[in-house]
């Protein structure tokens, strides 16, 4: 038996870094484990002993991509626990500024981050000067108006500072927020010429099972109220997540991994298992770009990622034209708030899957333990058995070839490592 050992350098075009290492032993793959080494944070700790009212400008620095799912989360958990009646229009402008987040997200991922991916290029620069210029400009435009809504609805495009617990600081205007509406209808236009591309684009399959898991609501496409449900039957609520899931530690990884409490088995999140649960609410726009970009359902296939993610960015460019057309400014942007002591917990659907947040609090608001489990360091114990199914089907393909296959699979969950730590770089063996 000959052993020999390839290097290959740190998988780009995720946040955060980690390694994947695989080996194999006469075409047999005998090892494969992420790697998830970058540090833990430490955000748990960091809120502890802090004032209820510090946390919604604390919890967005998990994430540059997501701030606003994290701030969502905190803010209607907390809300919940004191039993704050928030200001007629509350709901609707946080559902605009929420989708503003998927669309800034999703389009970064679609364009930066994959489509390089399946057109054959290291990185968006070189399919930009590859012949696809217009493409990449089409999705950072996309990209730009997630980002332009985000600053005027929270006050920056990066970590808003206008959330807050019982509403906003300040509420944006309606002249400020009708001025979008020209570029949104543009937006609809574009977003359907992206799903039209990906469409065109032939992928790797994956046609494995998976347990679904996501957000659901009578009335919606649910994204920052709803109670859980997994694609099996299963329904709980968020006062019972730590009932029904468990984080657990592996030697691997300084990011937890996630499976159901009953049966150890890990479960996936995220814009397909969303759209496997709620596809009936799908708006018309948003069904169409389904369509066009070669999404069929029901699916599993985690390769169909990348249409479920243009097809959200449709819904959500929908939902901003109806919220901004609606729109009526808080009056108060705030309501009062009157702490006491209890349980916090709430989940919102980050971008990447559901964001769960709990905090314990005292009878003075201050926050005595709290726990945040993002999507990504749910879907990791995903990630690796989709690589396990993966993998063994193509371990003919040269090394470099099979490297990029294994980036193209973690890839369809857009992992965000550096939330996951409470990935890559490749290290290959064959013998």
């Amino acid at each position: 038996m000959t052993h020999r050992s390839v290097d290959v350098p740190v998988v780009a075009r995720v946040e955060g870094e980690g390694a994947l290492h695989v080996r194999i032993d006469d075409d047999v793959i005998t090892r494969l484990e992420l790697e998830i080494y970058e540090p833990p944070r430490f955000f748990e700790a960091f809120l502890e002993g802090r004032h209820f009212t510090e946390v919604p400008d604390i919890v967005p620095r998990i994430c540059g991509i997501c701030p606003v799912a994290y701030q969502m989360s905190a803010v209607h958990g907390l809300e919940r626990l004191f039993e704050v009646e928030v200001p007629p229009g509350t709901r609707e402008l946080r559902r605009l500024l929420f989708a503003a987040e998927w669309i800034e997200s999703h389009m970064l991922h679609v364009h930066l981050l994959a489509l390089p991916d399946y057109l054959g290029f290291d990185d968006a620069i070189q399919l930009a000067l590859g012949g696809f210029k217009p493409q990449v400009e089409r999705g950072l435009k996309l990209k730009r108006l997630g980002n332009d809504l985000m600053e005027a609805i929270g006050g920056r495009e990066i970590h808003p500072v206008s959330p807050r617990v019982g509403g906003f600081s300040k509420a944006v205007s309606a002249r400020r927020l009708r001025e979008f509406l020209p570029r949104i209808d543009d937006g609809i236009a574009d977003i359907l010429d992206v799903a039209d591309m990906v469409g065109g684009i032939e992928m790797p399959e994956l046609p494995r099972e998976a347990e679904l898991v996501a957000l659901t609501h009578p009335d919606e496409y649910a994204i920052n109220e709803g109670s859980m449900v997994s694609s099996t039957g299963r329904e709980w609520t968020f006062e019972e997540y730590e009932d029904v899931t468990e984080e657990l530690h592996v030697s691997h990884s300084n990011a937890l991994h996630s499976v159901f409490r009953d049966s150890q088995t890990p479960y996936f999140m995220g814009p397909l298992a969303r759209i496997m649960l709620n596809g009936s609410q799908l708006t018309p726009v948003a069904a169409e770009a389904a369509v066009k970009a070669g999404l069929r359902l029901p699916t599993f296939d985690p390769f169909k990622g990348m249409a479920a993610r243009v097809a959200e960015t449709a819904l959500a460019l929908e939902e901003c034209k109806r919220l901004i057309t609606d729109y009526e400014p808080p009056e108060p942007p705030q309501a009062a708030v009157v702490p006491r002591a209890g349980r916090a917990t709430w989940a919102t659907e980050a971008p990447r899957g559901t964001l769960y947040h709990r905090y314990d609090v005292d009878a003075e608001g201050t926050i005595v333990a709290a726990k945040i489990v993002p999507p990504t360091s749910q879907n990791l114990r995903h990630m690796e058995k989709d690589l396990w199914d993966f993998l063994p089907g193509v371990l003919d393909r040269p090394d470099e070839e099979l490297t990029r296959l294994a980036e193209m699979v973690v890839r369809n969950y857009d992992p965000c490592i550096s939330c996951a730590t409470h990935f890559l770089r490749s290290d290959i063996e064959r013998s």
